[in-house]
């Protein structure tokens, strides 16, 4: 093999290899913002306060009359308290959901609506659109929505040990062909005729000749 094809061969596989990584980046940045959000929100005494600069309640107030769904905000300040730990719960959740790879659908999914929601109160009033960063971490959610984490995750090795658990029951003499020990005796007893050309000459093992 000449050296140009070497070097092709190796630059497909870098490509090959740049491909199926290049959402890990995507995951890795925006589960560690998502916990880091949600335990900064936890670990500052402003932000469950009643009122004040940080506060959950403050912010509900401030954006009442810009939101792009007012009632969402409304809905918000008859419980701001249980909202404002609910958001930071949440944060944590998604984050380390991407985090490790365990539900990365769902977490994602999580993930989008909090920025969506966060997107149509808080931070729609911010002109132009791409100065404010909700709407832009509810785009970077939507590839995690659509391809999940099937490198590195959780996700990927529970669905492996699911692969190699149903392919152990195809094998014939483990159930195979059926359940149990019947089954797998069927399947043994399938593999002695398939052996020869067409079973004349073998012995039925159920004595039928």
């Amino acid at each position: 093999m000449s050296v140009g094809n070497h070097t092709s061969e190796g630059h497909g596989m870098w490509r090959a290899a740049a491909a199926r990584y290049s959402l890990l980046p995507l995951r890795v940045f925006l589960g560690v913002t998502f916990v880091y959000a949600g335990l900064d929100k936890l670990t500052d005494p402003a932000y469950l306060a009643a009122s004040g600069t940080g506060s959950f309640t403050g912010a509900l107030a401030a954006v009442g009359n810009t939101a792009a769904v007012p009632a969402l905000v409304e809905l918000a300040q008859q419980a701001p308290r249980d909202f404002a730990l609910a958001v930071a719960a949440g944060e944590v959740a998604v984050g380390v959901g991407t985090l490790v790879g365990l539900l990365t659908r769902i977490a994602a999914l999580g993930g989008a609506l909090i920025s969506l929601t966060l997107w149509l109160t808080v931070t729609w009033q911010i002109q132009p659109y791409y100065l404010g960063n909700d709407l832009a971490y509810l785009m970077a959610w939507l590839p995690l929505i659509l391809a999940g984490a099937p490198l590195l995750s959780l996700d990927a090795a529970i669905a492996a040990r699911r692969r190699r658990r149903r392919d152990e029951h195809r094998v014939p003499g483990y159930g195979g062909y059926g359940n149990g020990r019947r089954g797998g005796y069927v399947g043994g007893y399938r593999e002695e005729y398939a052996a020869s050309a067409d079973g004349a000459g073998r012995r039925d093992p159920y004595g039928r000749g």
